[in-house]
C-alpha cells in the first residue's frame, strides 16, 4: 500500500510540474516559475520515497540486524535539502526579475493552469498524509507535508501574482516569489531537522512516553516497578526498552510470561512496537510504583 501510494505521487507530482510550468511558460511570471521548481522537488522526492519504502520493507538481515527503516528517514532528509536548493533557484531568479521587472503575458491561462495543479496537490497531499498516518511511514507523511506545503504557497502565489495584475504593479511578481522562497526554507528546515532528530535515535515526544508510562503502569500485574523506559521511532517500528523489577522469589517462567504479556499489550497499544524488557529482583527497585531514570 505504501509503495502504491508514492508511485501514485510520483506519476501526479509530474503532472502538477507539467501544468505549473506550462503556467510560467505563458505567462513569464517568476512567482510562478518559483512554483513549478518546488514542484520537481516533489517529482525527485516521490521517486527517493519510492526506493526508500523499498528498502526499508527488506526484513533484518546478517548487516542489518534491526531492519532498513531507517532509509525512510534518508529520503525525508534529501527532499528537505533538495527544497533549499529550490529556493536558492527561486531566489536568484527573482532578485533579477526586481531589477528588470516584465508586463505579463496571458494570465488568465497561466492562472487556469495553476489553479489546477494546485486542486491535484492538494487531493494527493490528503492521501498521502492520511495512508502515511495509517502506515507509520515517515517517507510518505514528509512527502504528503511537502506537497501540502505547495499548496499553501501556490494558493499565496496565485493570491499575489493576481494583485499585482490589478494594480498594475510589476514588482510584486517577483516579491512574491521571494516570499514562497523563505516559506519553503522553513519547510526544508523542518524536514531536515525531523529526518536528522530520528536517524541520531531522538526520544520520542514526552507525549508518547507518558503514554507508554502509564500503559505500562496500569498493567504491572505481580510486577513490583518500571524504570529506565526509553523509546524512539525508526521508519514504521517504535523501539522501547524499559527494565521490569519482578519479585525476588518469582520463577524465570513466570517473570517471562509477564514480560511477553507487556509486550503483547504495546504491541496492540502502539502497532509495530519492538519491545526490550530487562529481567531484574526486587532489591534492584528504584522505591516507586514507576520510575523514570536516565
Amino acid at each position: 500500500m505504501l509503495i502504491r501510494g508514492a508511485f501514485i505521487s510520483l506519476i501526479v507530482g509530474a503532472l502538477v510540474f507539467a501544468l505549473k510550468f506550462a503556467a510560467y511558460r505563458v505567462t513569464g511570471s517568476v512567482a510562478l516559475l518559483s512554483d513549478a521548481l518546488e514542484s520537481v522537488v516533489n517529482v525527485v522526492a516521490a521517486a527517493v520515497a519510492l526506493w526508500a519504502l523499498w528498502l526499508a520493507r527488506k526484513p533484518a538481515d546478517r548487516e542489518h540486524p534491526f531492519g532498513h527503516g531507517k532509509a525512510e528517514y534518508f529520503s525525508a532528509a534529501l527532499e528537505g535539502s533538495l527544497i533549499l536548493f529550490a529556493a536558492l533557484q527561486i531566489v536568484q531568479t527573482a532578485l533579477g526579475r526586481l531589477q528588470s521587472p516584465i508586463e505579463l503575458e496571458n494570465f488568465g491561462l497561466g492562472a487556469a493552469l495553476s489553479m489546477g495543479a494546485t486542486a491535484l496537490n492538494l487531493s494527493l497531499s490528503v492521501y498521502l498524509i492520511r495512508l502515511a498516518k495509517s502506515q507509520r511511514s515517515p517517507a510518505l507523511e514528509a512527502d504528503g507535508q511537502h506537497i501540502l506545503s505547495d499548496v499553501y504557497s501556490s494558493v499565496g502565489v496565485l493570491l499575489g501574482v493576481s494583485l499585482g495584475q490589478i494594480l498594475g504593479v510589476k514588482w510584486l511578481d517577483p516579491t512574491v516569489a521571494l516570499l514562497v522562497a523563505l516559506y519553503i526554507v522553513w519547510v526544508g528546515y523542518r524536514l531536515i531537522r525531523r529526518s536528522l532528530g530520528a536517524l541520531m535515535d531522538e526520544s520520542l515526544p514526552a507525549a508518547d512516553l507518558e503514554y507508554i508510562r502509564e500503559t505500562l503502569k496500569a498493567n504491572l500485574g505481580a510486577a513490583l516497578e518500571i524504570h529506565d523506559l526509553k523509546a524512539r521511532q525508526a521508519g514504521q517500528g517504535t523501539f522501547i526498552e524499559f527494565h521490569l523489577v519482578v519479585p525476588g522469589q518469582m520463577s524465570v517462567l513466570e517473570a517471562h510470561r509477564l514480560s511477553d504479556a507487556l509486550e503483547d499489550l504495546l504491541e496492540r497499544q502502539i502497532p509495530g512496537s519492538i519491545t526490550m524488557i530487562h529481567l531484574e529482583p526486587e532489591n534492584k527497585a528504584l522505591h516507586g510504583d514507576l520510575v523514570q531514570r536516565f
